[in-house]
């Protein structure tokens, strides 16, 4: 299947898993990837678990070995930074000047960590996390005894605070918002979720406002709304911005992302977007949406691979993710953007529980604490568009996934 190059701005999860496909269906032309980071592609998620509890080397992170690529012909500039996409010539400009020439684009840029406009920000010790360097930096530090300040009680924080914990650090974790994860999870699910952090030792506080840093050499101190803490080092894990400017400077639609069609296709002909920088149309959440999970990137680069090679399957999926802190197993599928009712189901205490958020009756999502199980099966009835009784979903006799089984006959 021999077509014009294709070019991927983006060396990551999704701009890999794109690659791969691009080949497993046979295409035979050009592949050349752009990534401003040194590595070759990896996945994230391992970085804030596994690896910084020293459970993983990061070696393992890679989605091929290197000689994946040159034996599959194609070409990885590493280090190298996307400067403008010249749209009417079909090419991308590169850190340096050199000029890329595409059949096909593939634009994957991800996003970059949001950072604190607070006087002293800029102190050596405080860091933002989203990087193989990141993560094998902050590993250097994470030390029994080292005083952590995680700012942002998010996934990413949470997950980084649970590792310092398990490594015996001594962590204090702020949280801008009432409850940790409120819009992700819900006010009472995002209670739940801090008190865990506290019966792990965890220094929770929320409603708090960071201020300012202070330091010699590097942070020593964590100025806020209710006095200074004391710090050998800061992680900021206050969200991600969606890298968008190339798209945007090229004249492709953006808001809060790149805005995409269900074939992963920008506005520009050719140009297509996928994986934490794309919107897209969900039909489950019943509005376009911006993923920014594991779940999302791999599946959605590797459908975009295939619209690019003419493919018409839309990509359309429940979202799902998940996070793994102390003992606790997280899983989410649907992405809840509105709901007017929460049935749990299991043990709260005992934290093996799952709970459903209904909207009109209608089930959009599930988030299981160490229930896996309940999580796929709710999966099942989000994707069979079913509206259950709520009395059904908290009897733990109900088989979930019959249940969808049944509803689509």
């Amino acid at each position: 299947m021999a077509s014009g190059p294709v070019v991927i701005v983006g060396a990551n999860l999704a701009g890999g898993r794109a690659a791969e496909e691009l080949r497993k269906k046979g295409f035979d032309g050009p592949i050349t990837m752009i990534g401003d980071e040194a590595e070759r592609p990896y996945e994230r998620p391992p970085l804030s678990k596994e690896f910084l509890r020293g459970k993983q080397p990061l070696e393992k992170a890679f989605l091929r070995p290197e000689e994946w690529y040159s034996e599959n012909d194609v070409t990885l500039m590493l280090g190298t930074r996307a400067e403008r996409l010249d749209l009417d010539a079909r090419a991308v400009e590169v850190s340096g000047g050199e000029r890329v020439p595409f059949d096909k684009l593939l634009v994957v840029t991800g996003g970059r960590p949001r950072k604190l406009n607070a006087p002293g920000a800029d102190l050596p010790g405080i860091t933002t996390f989203r990087t193989y360097r990141d993560a094998e930096a902050l590993s250097q530090v994470m030390k029994p005894g080292a005083r952590v300040v995680v700012v942002g009680a998010g996934f990413i924080g949470s997950e980084i605070a649970a590792s310092a914990r398990v490594l015996g650090c001594d962590v204090t974790l702020f949280e801008a918002e009432a409850v940790p994860l409120v819009r992700a999870l819900g006010e009472e699910l995002g209670k739940i979720h801090g008190q865990i952090h506290r019966d792990n030792g965890v220094d929770l506080h929320t409603g708090i406002k960071v201020e300012g840093f202070e330091g010699d050499t590097r942070v020593r101190r964590v100025l806020t709304s209710e006095g200074a803490f004391d710090a050998d080092v800061v992680i900021v894990g206050v969200g991600i911005q969606p890298n968008v400017e190339l798209a945007q400077d090229a004249g492709i639609s953006v808001s809060n992302g790149i805005d995409v069609d269900e074939l992963c296709r920008t506005s520009a002909p050719g140009v297509f977007a996928a994986g934490d920088v794309a919107k897209h149309p969900n039909k489950y959440c019943g509005e376009p949406i911006r993923v920014e999970h594991w779940q999302n990137a791999q599946n959605q680069g590797a459908a975009a691979a295939r619209a690019m090679l003419g493919g018409t399957e839309p990509f359309d999926e429940v979202p799902w993710f998940w996070s793994d802190q102390y003992d606790l197993n997280l899983q989410m599928s649907g992405h809840p953007l509105h709901w007017d009712q929460m049935v749990f189901r299991g043990d709260v205490d005992a934290r093996s529980f799952s709970a459903f958020y209904l909207d009109k009756g209608r089930l959009v999502a599930c988030t299981g604490f160490n229930r896996g199980k309940d999580v796929r099966g709710a999966r099942a009835l989000i994707e069979a568009g079913v509206s259950p009784e709520p009395a059904v979903l908290s009897d733990e006799s109900t088989d979930l996934r019959a249940l969808a089984k049944q509803a689509q006959k």
